[in-house]
């Protein structure tokens, strides 16, 4: 592998090029007309435009990331989250252009993208799964018999859905009846596949992921987990490692069935599995995300692996090198993510110029971003911008540093939700690990 085409933008697209930077790989970045400026262009060793702001146009063509590739001699597409991350079709053109995909088969991605097919793999394989529909449901009249078989509430979800999007919750026949059609209508908008399925709604879950790794020579293994359950409309805010409701004996049984489902689909590559954990400490499967995790780094801080390197040797052919037992967990790592939004005023994205930036540091924290000053944050991407990335040796040394880690942080220029997080990290029932999904909308920030 001598050259890796990064096919995305923003602080992973740094991220990828500065582990590639440490392997000695060269690296072609991509940028649209509106990130000609942006941070990922400068650092990597090349760089192309593929299109104009858009992201149709550019970081979603498919043609032209291909041909950007061809004409810089890249051997490898490293793709990032979001985007074409997922998108099986991309997968396989690169498959069949001769150019390494760093992440699973095409195959794998489309038997794992739609989340009833990968729910039925799951029943096969033991791990337990949320009562609901067996596949994607045929229509209203299905939709109810199955609802009213497992009981209400029910949660109506795109079957190719992600991100938080194409999901409903109906606590009666009414509510399912007038849900239905939206939710097929957001999916076919959203996805391109108006396919739905239907799940009993677990009332106030904790939302916990495994992280896996899986080489091809079907070596497997789990880093632990993280705990995403601090979120907003479905968006994750604030992810920590370990969880404060996972013990040694629950973490191995989530670990085990994390590998047991990657083993069953043939993954290779890094992926998640992600989980809610009920007041009881039931867990069941909700999806495998094939692909790198936004909230990555605090599996690195605390596991000392680096996961985009291991994306990369894995795809080369390496064998893993390091089993189960050797993987060691130390202290608790927490990731804040900093969107440019305002909160006052229904979280509105805040596009604009960065005129001040002040980003913390010291012992323990990272800043993964790819923002700086003068910087002109578009209006035509998620409004991410950075993350903070504590670790202390225990949560209450995490959440001291991430408080002081806020508190420094100056981004001057746009609004952004430093605020609103900070609110978050010192709220006593989230200090006292007392929380669930529905947190947000009950300590009403």
């Amino acid at each position: 592998m001598n050259k890796i085409l990064i096919a995305n933008r923003g602080e992973i697209a740094v991220r990828i090029i500065r582990a590639c930077k440490e392997m000695n790989i060269k690296t072609v970045a991509i940028y649209s007309e509106a990130d000609k400026n942006a941070l990922h262009t400068r650092l990597a060793d090349e760089a192309i435009c593929i299109g104009p702001a858009e992201p149709q146009k550019s970081y979603l063509n498919i043609k032209n990331i291909i041909e950007a590739a061809y004409i810089t001699g890249a051997d490898s597409i490293h793709p990032g989250f979001g985007f074409l991350s997922e998108n099986a079709q991309f997968a396989k053109i690169c498959e069949e252009s001769n150019i390494k995909f760093i992440g699973p088969s095409s195959k794998v991605i489309d038997l794992l993208g739609n989340k009833s097919n990968s729910k039925e793999l799951m029943k096969e394989a033991g791990v337990p799964v949320i009562p609901g529909s067996d596949g994607s449901v045929k229509g209203l009249k299905d939709a109810v018999i199955i609802a009213e078989k497992i009981g209400y509430p029910v949660m109506l979800k795109a079957a190719a859905g992600g991100g938080g999007k194409g999901i409903r919750i109906a606590n009666n026949k009414e509510e399912l009846e007038t849900n239905y059609n939206i939710v097929k209508q957001e999916a076919k908008i959203s996805f391109n596949d108006d396919e739905i399925y239907i799940e009993k709604f677990i009332k106030n879950p904790r939302h916990v992921e495994i992280q896996i790794l899986a080489d091809e020579h079907g070596n497997v293994v789990h880093l632990g987990e993280r705990d995403c359950t601090i979120q907003r409309k479905h968006q994750k805010l604030i992810e920590e490692t370990p969880s404060t409701v996972v013990d040694e004996k629950l973490r191995n049984k989530m670990g085990n069935a994390a590998v047991k489902a990657a083993k069953i689909a043939g993954y290779t590559s890094c992926g998640t599995v992600e989980f809610l954990v009920d007041s009881d400490k039931n867990f069941y499967f909700m999806e495998m995300n094939t692909r790198i995790q936004v909230e990555h780094p605090i599996t690195e801080m605390r596991t000392g692996i680096d996961i985009v390197k291991e994306q990369i040797r894995i795809v080369a052919g390496e064998e893993l090198k390091f089993k189960q037992k050797e993987i060691e967990f130390r202290g608790h790592s927490i990731e804040c993510r900093i969107n440019a939004e305002n909160p006052n005023k229904n979280f509105m994205p805040s596009p604009g110029q960065i005129k001040e930036i002040n980003l913390p540091g010291g012992n323990g924290i990272r800043i993964d971003t790819a923002i700086y000053n003068g910087y002109i944050i578009p209006p035509n991407y998620d409004s991410m911008i950075a993350k903070i990335i504590v670790f202390g040796n225990t949560r209450n040394e995490a959440i001291a540093k991430m408080k002081r880690a806020l508190e420094e942080l100056v981004i001057d220029g746009v609004d952004t939700n430093r605020d609103f997080l900070f609110s978050i990290i010192k709220n006593p029932n989230f200090i006292r690990g007392n929380y669930d999904t529905s947190f947000i909308d009950k300590e009403k920030f």
